[in-house]
């Protein structure tokens, strides 16, 4: 199983995220994101920086695939065993906007891979809302339940970003829906915050601060998935550098949501993870990571 250090355990230059999980534990506010120790007049720069953004990304025009359903290994009409239960929660990118197909969403990926992984059936349900945050994980944990997961996945943590959502209390939210699905039998999988620095249409400074946001986020994730019994996977850390080097491959039209490419990507980050899960061994040939 992945583990992520302790609270106690977290070095000194970890200061900052160890604050954040402290936090996010005792329930206690006050604690802000980067934007504290920014001048006024650097709030008012990056301020015109995000409206720029949201004109150069554009309105949302299209909606996620519908991936819900039966995935089968490949090439067997009859699989083994029992069906797979797999749900996928949290935001657009769980959700799979960008893609053009259901096999082209993270979710779709993740379902096939299972199957093929586990020659037997995968029956997905997909939860996860477009624009959501983490504090629309307990509905989604609710609706999730209903189908009695084998293994739930979540990512989520872009939109509190971007809204400005005290990582405290993101990170609470998150451990939360972790330790229910977890007390409930199903298997956690947890995506971290992905990092906006490779986002193109936000300009510097505003591209550092939500970078350096993000990627603090998505530390303080791991640490609260681990401590809730999730597994935590580091797809900033993991996928920062193919999105930040090669953009027009692995983001949409719209510059700001993976493309089938990128959810690739993504369901390849999370795949040893869920196979670990579900105490399924890793095939002798894992999936190719895009772009390596």
């Amino acid at each position: 199983m992945q583990v992520t250090p302790s609270l106690a355990a977290l070095p000194i230059r970890d200061e900052r995220v160890r604050r954040i999980a402290v936090a996010a534990a005792k329930g206690g506010g006050g604690l802000l994101g980067v934007g504290t120790a920014i001048t006024g007049a650097a709030v008012g720069v990056m301020v015109v920086q995000a409206r720029q953004a949201r004109r150069a990304i554009g309105p949302r025009t299209a909606s996620a695939p519908y991936a819900d359903g039966r995935y089968l290994p490949p090439g067997e009409e009859t699989p083994r065993g029992t069906s797979l239960r797999l749900a996928m929660l949290g935001d657009s990118g769980a959700a799979g906007l960008g893609a053009e197909s259901a096999h082209g969403t993270a979710g779709g990926r993740l379902a096939a891979e299972l199957a093929a992984a586990s020659h037997r059936q995968v029956l997905l349900t997909n939860v996860a809302l477009v624009g959501a945050q983490s504090s629309d994980l307990a509905v989604q944990v609710e609706r999730a339940l209903a189908v009695r997961p084998h293994v739930a996945v979540i990512m989520i943590g872009a939109n509190d970003v971007t809204h400005l959502v005290r990582p405290q209390k993101s990170v609470r939210l998150l451990g939360d829906a972790v330790h229910r699905l977890r007390a409930s039998g199903t298997q956690v999988v947890v995506g971290t915050c992905p990092d906006l620095g490779t986002v193109r249409p936000i300009s510097s400074p505003l591209r550092q601060v939500v970078g350096r946001m993000s990627r603090e986020l998505a530390a303080a994730q791991s640490i609260a998935v681990s401590e809730a019994g999730g597994r935590p996977v580091p797809l900033a850390e993991i996928l920062g550098g193919l999105f930040g080097t090669a953009p027009e491959r692995f983001f949409s039209a719209d510059r700001f949501h993976p493309s089938a490419e990128g959810y690739a990507a993504c369901a390849h980050a999370l795949l040893p993870d869920v196979l670990d899960a579900m105490g399924l061994p890793r095939p002798d040939a894992m999936p190719a990571l895009p772009g390596a």
